[in-house]
This record gives structure tokens, C-alpha cells and sequence, in this order.
């Protein structure tokens, strides 16, 4: 009877490490995705303040060109 419970230790002895391993292995994929999509949000950011510049700049250009209008208009 002493026999089983030595042998369980020691097959949970070789599998904790071995699960460990998997484990620490499975996060530092996890890790490595969340900075890919952290680097990927970065870039839609940057690409979404862009667009927002232009827009703005367009609608500078608008009102602009809408206020010359009504003062030559007014002329």
C-alpha cells in the first residue's frame, strides 16, 4: 500500500513543472497578442486623428469661404 501514493507523488511531481511550463507559455502568447493589438489600436488612433484634421480643416475652409461670400456679397 505504500507503494500507490509514492508513485502518485511522483507522477505529480513530473507533471507540475510540466504544467507550470505550459502555463507561463500560454500567458507569454496572451502577452504578445495584447501588445500586437495594443500596437494595432496605436495605429487607428493616429489614422483617426488624421481624418479628424482633415475634416476640421475642410470645414475651416468652408466656413471661410462661406464668410468672403457674404461680405463681398454684402458689397
Amino acid at each position: 500500500m505504500n507503494i500507490r501514493p509514492r508513485t502518485a507523488r511522483s507522477r505529480l511531481a513530473a507533471l507540475l513543472p510540466a504544467s507550470l511550463m505550459l502555463l507561463a507559455g500560454c500567458g507569454a502568447e496572451v502577452a504578445g497578442g495584447a501588445a500586437a493589438v495594443g500596437a494595432l489600436q496605436a495605429q487607428q488612433l493616429r489614422q483617426a486623428q488624421q481624418q479628424q484634421a482633415q475634416v476640421v480643416d475642410g470645414l475651416k475652409a468652408a466656413q471661410a469661404a462661406g464668410v468672403a461670400r457674404a461680405a463681398s456679397a454684402g458689397d
